[in-house]
């Protein structure tokens, strides 16, 4: 059960790292490498999914308009997971 940011198991993923996060019919994918929003500043970017494979955007936790949310600290990305577990009514896995 994935909770928080310190729950995540990351995988390489370019020159950085990915994490991805089933919740029900959503997938949370937390990434952070070269060409990543924030990344130069060692912060995080988010980007959630649906059943299909496709980017949506997710009310409360992106932007009107905008599917990938970056410049995201640790702190920052535990609040997305506990937005996730409330939206969805599932426990994370990792995936």
């Amino acid at each position: 059960m994935i909770r928080e940011f310190k729950d995540l198991k990351f995988k390489p993923l370019y020159d950085g790292v990915s994490s991805v996060v089933k919740f029900g019919d959503y997938e949370l994918s937390i990434v952070k490498h070269g060409t990543s929003y924030g990344n130069k500043m060692g912060l995080y970017e988010i980007a959630v999914f649906d059943k299909d494979g496709e980017f949506i955007e997710m009310p409360g936790i992106t932007e009107d308009g905008d599917t990938v949310k970056g410049f995201l600290n640790e702190s920052d990305v535990s609040g997305i997971i506990k937005k996730m577990h409330l939206v969805s009514a599932s426990d994370g896995e990792q995936m």
